[in-house]
């Protein structure tokens, strides 16, 4: 078998999602849509690299990764950012490395000295054996429809959604083109007040925008409300029987109420009807708050392996490591008003790959 590696253009994207979708080991962030989005929103440039087979042409390894720069001006290659995943699909190891061969090679041509893939370990563990303080995404198997995943939580859990059900909370669900400006607004408005009080910049709407405009079909919006007056947001991506939450927020003041539970059983509930066999829950720290919470829906953690190449030189690195640095900036900027950090956030998110 003779193999090239190539790049394809945003007109191949039929044959790049074809693969994708059949790939076991596949995301929602490996599909075209992602790359497409960063691109619209914020005029980066994707490289969507592939391997050939050349004898009967069709793709056999593939690996979207984005260049971009970082605060400080430095060019960076990320595959990907904004997402917790982004790592090679291929049919063997041979080919994988090929791939990682074709992009250190570009990065060196292209005078890039910071390379990232965002792999994962290939070993699923039970939560109770993930290290602690490890980075891992949180994943949960889906039964076949929404009564048979509420049968399978503990009590507990099913009294704590009819709870938030009972305090007089209600959700809706938005698919596609059913996915409104009004709805957008609502999501974006809940996510920008979250991302203040975690002392994060918050992504632009026209960020928001491109995905829903790039993903179409595979995007969904949960909206929860108390009294008309939206309370809790989250984000849902599709491929295939994957989905996947990027973005996920409730209002603190509404917390009594209990809209993050109901909030993610209207996402794992719609995700059953939709087919999905496997829920990301997405990053979260072993041990900590974030975790705990998502365990409590019966999850499986999986680490995340982010390589990063410097001048060559390969490391492992810790996702979103806290630094005294990082904390700082948090503290200063949940000090900011709310109107500025709107302001602000959008201005210099796309240079955070985070």
């Amino acid at each position: 078998m003779t193999i090239q590696i190539q790049q394809l253009d945003l007109s191949q994207s039929d044959i790049w999602d074809e693969y994708v979708l059949a790939h076991d080991h596949a995301t929602p962030y490996h599909l075209m849509a992602w790359g497409k989005a960063v691109e619209q929103a914020y005029g980066f440039k994707c490289l969507f690299v592939a391997a050939m087979e050349t004898e009967k042409p069709h793709i056999v390894g593939l690996l979207p990764i984005v260049e971009m720069k970082t605060l400080r001006g430095k060019k960076q290659l990320c595959a990907l950012p904004y997402c917790d995943v982004g790592g090679i699909l291929s049919n063997d190891d041979t080919i994988t490395a090929a791939i990682r061969t074709y992009i250190l090679n570009y990065a060196k041509t292209s005078n890039v000295l910071d390379v990232e893939i965002r792999g994962l370990d290939a070993e699923v563990l039970k939560v109770a054996d993930a290290p602690k303080q490890e980075k891992v995404r949180m994943l949960l198997s889906l039964p076949e429809d929404a009564d048979a995943l509420m049968a399978q939580f503990k009590s507990k859990l099913r009294s704590q959604i009819r709870k938030a059900e009972k305090n007089g909370l209600d959700f809706e669900v938005y698919r596609g083109k059913t996915i409104t400006s009004d709805v957008l607004n609502d999501f974006y408005s809940i996510i920008c007040k979250n991302m203040h009080n975690l002392g994060s910049p918050v992504h632009s709407l026209a960020w928001y925008q491109a995905i829903v405009e790039q993903y179409k079909n595979n995007v969904s919006i949960a909206i929860v409300k108390f009294e008309d007056l939206a309370v809790g947001a989250g984000l849902v991506l599709q491929c295939n029987d994957k989905a996947v939450i990027p973005w996920a927020s409730t209002l603190s003041d509404y917390n009594r109420l209990a809209p993050n539970m109901l909030l993610y059983w209207a996402v794992l509930s719609t995700s059953c009807e939709n087919h999905a066999k496997l829920f990301d829950f997405g990053r979260s720290t072993v041990g900590e708050g974030t975790f705990n919470f998502k365990k409590q829906w019966g999850c499986d953690a999986q680490r995340l392996l982010w390589e990063q190449i410097e001048d060559g030189n390969s490391t492992m690195n810790k996702p979103g490591e806290t630094s005294s640095m990082r904390q700082f900036a948090e503290n200063t900027w949940r000090k900011m008003p709310l109107g500025f950090t709107k302001f602000l956030g959008p201005k210099i998110r796309p240079y955070i790959s985070l």
